[in-house]
């Protein structure tokens, strides 16, 4: 009778639906990257991010828990370019042994880490990703290229809906000062001209010096469209502003989501949101 029992329950574990087995455990550095993993790896994957929502990898310390959540993982994303500096001190802590990817490899890469503002960046992302995952579980690598084409499909409709916002601004007028130095892959790609008074970490910190240039800078041009993104602190772009004679538009997504309930919740939200924002900001320089 127990062996009977044994047999039965072995043609139920059988039969049970791709969710109740074991899913792919990914971990992603951050909420970004989070995201691309769960378009890709769809329902195979158990996809988490060490640096979750609205806050910042520049200034990111890692703890106990995330060690923990690397032990347990097969596959672990990074952005690469520098931006994650703790990672592998944190990759040795939890004693990691599975496949990373390095989801900017290939990509048309600057000193600037933040290479996915731009949308071919992206794609880029999504195409290592893809590779990853496969490499890491072959048995359902068709599963992860086709989930990684349909998700292509539609990053390459955001670039040209972003393409198509932006030619709604005169070219003279797209230019815009934001927290810090993030979108230089957006300035290259869409034409747009940034200006900010920190480098490309969010915790550098500008001269006296700097800082009168670029309020003088804002003053000649006349440039209207001054943003802090949501993880940078509102003090110096609100002192430009203020010296300036401007105001201080809507906040930015550059290097993490929102909240589920915010409007930059995924990397689509974020792109589009930021859009929206950039050139009502800009149509009033």
């Amino acid at each position: 009778m127990l062996l009977r029992a044994f047999f039965v329950a072995l043609l139920v574990l059988g039969t049970l639906p791709a969710s109740a087995q074991t899913k792919l455990k990914a971990v992603a550095t951050f909420s970004i990257l989070g995201d691309f993993v769960a378009e890709v790896g769809g329902d195979k994957v158990e996809a988490s991010a060490i640096v979750g929502p609205d806050t910042d990898v520049h200034t990111y310390q890692p703890r106990p828990r995330d060690a923990r959540l690397l032990a347990g993982a097969q596959v672990l994303v990074s952005n690469g370019l520098g931006f994650e500096g703790w990672l592998d001190r944190l990759a040795e802590a939890s004693s990691f042994k599975g496949r990373r990817i390095v989801a900017s490899s290939g990509a048309p890469t600057a000193k600037d880490p933040h290479c996915w503002q731009d949308v071919a960046c992206a794609r880029r992302y999504v195409a290592n990703i893809a590779d990853g995952l496969a490499a890491a579980d072959p048995a359902d690598a068709a599963f992860y290229r086709g989930r990684a084409a349909a998700y292509d499909r539609k990053l390459a409709a955001l670039d040209a809906w972003i393409r198509a916002e932006i030619a709604t601004v005169p070219s003279d007028r797209r230019k815009a000062i934001t927290g810090h130095d993030s979108f230089e892959y957006f300035a290259r790609a869409y034409g747009v001209r940034f200006a900010a008074p920190r480098g490309y970490s969010s915790d550098s910190e500008p001269t006296a010096r700097d800082m009168a240039a670029l309020i003088r800078e804002v003053r000649r041009q006349g440039i209207k469209a001054l943003f802090v993104e949501n993880l940078t602190n509102p003090a110096l772009v609100d002192e430009i502003a203020r010296d300036a004679g401007a105001t201080v538009g809507p906040r930015l997504y550059s290097d993490a989501l929102s909240g589920a309930e915010g409007p930059a919740a995924t990397y689509d939200a974020m792109m589009r949101y930021n859009v929206a924002t950039l050139v009502a900001g800009m149509k009033k320089n």
